[in-house]
């Protein structure tokens, strides 16, 4: 497992800098070629449908966004909802999707490693997995491993448009506007599994855990995004 990472160095800021002054031009350069049209705004199916039922994972319990919340996400669709599996001795695991039919509007993912700082955790792993999914190439996803207190918790996430998975949020918004350029569209999905961690689990074990949750629910929940 990687050490937590240190502060940024000069040359990472100014690479940073470079990179969201980047995407800030190529969202301009879409506001004015390509928003200027009726978005081609995609038909999807209720989040709810999601099955209670992925692999070996059931159902444990359906979770509630309160309407404060969710007039901050200002999602579409959610689903937030606790699988536990028999094999899995820890907890529950936490599946929470976002997602957005459109984003012309001004609504965007809110990305979870702004949400969770502001909610109190403390990132100790801040970095990025590629995950194998049957049937398609590995995905590339972000994971966090946050404490609060006593509580610990790992967290995988990323961002998905049509059949594209993306962890970084600037890679994201680069696509918006290719996509409202190219197919007309900018719907996408913020997707968020997290484990959490009791006293004696490991982050390997929770990080396996995580794994073996995303390789389940992925092709049953890439059907209720847009093709």
């Amino acid at each position: 497992m990687p050490e937590p990472q240190g502060p940024l160095s000069l040359k990472s800021l100014s690479d940073r800098r470079v990179h969201i002054l980047t995407v800030a031009l190529l969202v301009q350069a879409g506001v004015f070629y390509g928003f200027s049209r009726p978005e081609d705004v995609a038909i999807s199916r209720p989040l709810k449908e999601f099955p209670t039922t992925v692999g070996d994972y059931q159902l444990a319990q359906e979770g509630v966004v309160e309407k404060e919340v969710q007039d901050v996400l200002k999602a579409d669709d959610l689903l937030t909802r606790q699988y536990h599996s028999p094999t899995f001795r820890i907890a529950a695991v936490d599946l929470f999707v976002a997602f957005f039919r459109t984003q012309r509007d001004g609504k965007a993912p809110h990305s979870p490693k702004n949400c969770l700082p502001g909610s109190g955790w403390i990132w100790q792993i801040n970095d990025k997995v590629k995950v194998d999914i049957p049937g398609r190439a590995p995905i590339e996803v972000n994971r966090y491993v946050v404490q609060k207190g006593e509580a610990r918790s790992l967290v995988l996430y990323w961002y998905q448009s049509r059949d594209r998975v993306v962890a970084s949020e600037y890679t994201a918004k680069y696509y918006v506007v290719e996509d409202a350029l190219r197919y007309n569209r900018t719907d996408t999905a913020l997707v968020r599994v997290i484990v959490p961690m009791s006293k004696n689990t490991t982050i390997e074990e929770a990080y396996q855990e995580s794994v073996r949750f995303v390789r389940a629910s992925f092709q049953p929940l890439r059907s209720f995004f847009p093709a």
